[in-house]
């Protein structure tokens, strides 16, 4: 069996559930999986999942608004494992669908925190750990100016804008920045958006992410 420390190492951002778990268990067994979410159950069955196909992961249950706790698991990489190959930015919160004029306070601002501002913490404290070679991977989702998804829209394509930004920067010098668009899949964040829709219809987790991994191999 490959020890992990021969393994490069990912770094899954909202690893729990959705696209964010299937794309976990698809790099795995060629990569360590780094897996971060704040729901410790969804983590533990993920890591079932990884360790039954041969994988290797290490479960970090913390919320990527917590600064301090980023800053920790960033240290706790480098520490332990030098340097990241792929970072895999799935985190999201998705806000209930709202007229701008009527958002939640509570909501706006945690939409800000986790789709926004998140972002732009980790990616100065990504950065050194991914070096010239490594690569991190980003999920357009443009909403942006459509009705109802303020709150969303707004924040998602400031992720977006943030990721666009340091992809043209680090175009010469690494690492390598990937923004891709996902089919529309059956979780739980679309249920939220689209909650009489035909969910059959939709791609598998799983199937997208094999897809998108192999679009940036």
């Amino acid at each position: 069996m490959t020890e992990t420390h021969d393994l490069p190492v990912a770094l899954v951002t909202g690893a729990s559930r959705g696209l964010g778990a299937a794309m976990a268990e698809a790099l795995a067994p060629a990569y360590h999986v780094v897996a971060v979410a704040r729901t410790v159950g969804a983590l533990e069955e993920l890591d079932d999942r990884i360790k039954s196909r041969g994988g290797h992961a290490t479960l970090a249950p913390m919320d990527i608004t917590n600064r301090d706790a980023m800053a920790q698991l960033c240290r706790a990489i480098h520490d332990r494992w030098g340097r990241l190959a792929l970072w895999v930015h799935a985190a999201i919160h998705a806000a209930p669908l709202s007229p701008a004029a009527h958002l939640d306070e509570k909501d706006w601002e945690r939409s800000v925190a986790v789709n926004a501002s998140a972002t732009g913490i980790l990616i100065p404290f990504l950065a050194p750990l991914l070096g010239e070679d490594g690569r991190a991977v980003f999920f357009d989702d443009p909403r942006a100016g459509d009705r109802f998804f303020g709150a969303y829209g707004a924040t998602k394509a400031a992720q977006i804008a943030l990721a666009r930004s340091w992809q043209a920067e680090s175009a010469r010098t690494g690492p390598r920045v990937h923004i891709l668009a996902p089919a529309p899949m059956p979780t739980a964040t679309r249920a939220r958006f689209f909650p009489g829709e035909d969910r059959e219809t939709l791609a598998r987790p799983r199937d997208e992410a094999a897809r998108l991994l192999a679009g940036i191999a």
